[in-house]
């Protein structure tokens, strides 16, 4: 069985640490423990890796946020992997700072990347992981504040929230969706 779990964001080394790519972030810290590496490919970066005989396709699209649509489409297709056993991880300024929420589906929330997705895929129903990164910005400063880079405070706590998020990857491609929002909702 075949997974693509995408990690959404955008390139550029001014990007790099901001909360808009904590989706990057995420499938850097999975490569980072699993021994895997990304490739430049067509529309992304690219890895391949296994978990309990599952296979798992990682892309970071290198298509800038507002249009993942295109990478999505094209490894899904690429990879031969039904819209059920997609993954996005992206950041989600209506959640607590770390706080991360699984769905089964749902709307953009206003997230450009999100949208971009539902546009071109014409569904929202993938599974994402959300990770929170805080609403903290005053108001008409939402664009600067997702893409700033993390507080100090934020960086101490950021590499445990990390790991949860791999353990949720995890989770999501060997007992299913369900029961990994059961589990990791909560967390």
């Amino acid at each position: 069985m075949k997974f693509l779990v995408v990690g959404l964001g955008n390139i550029g080394p001014e990007y790099q640490d901001t909360r808009h790519n904590v989706g990057f972030k995420i499938l850097d810290c999975y490569a980072r423990q699993s021994g895997i590496f990304f490739k430049d490919e067509r529309y992304g970066a690219i890895a391949h890796g296994k978990y309990r005989g599952r296979q798992l396709v990682f892309l970071k699209p290198s298509t800038y946020m507002n249009l993942s649509g295109k990478a999505v489409s094209y490894w899904m297709n690429q990879e031969k992997i039904p819209l059920e056993r997609v993954l996005v991880v992206t950041d989600d300024i209506a959640l607590p700072f770390g706080k991360i929420r699984i769905r089964a589906k749902g709307s953009d929330g206003g997230h450009n990347g999100l949208k971009n997705i539902n546009e071109i895929l014409g569904s929202s129903d993938y599974a994402r992981l959300r990770f929170g990164i805080g609403d903290e910005f005053h108001k008409g400063k939402q664009v600067e504040y997702v893409l700033d880079e993390w507080t100090e405070e934020e960086k101490t706590a950021l590499d445990a929230r990390l790991d949860v998020c791999v353990e949720a990857i995890n989770a999501f491609t060997y007992i299913g969706l369900e029961k990994t929002m059961t589990a990791y909702n909560s967390k």
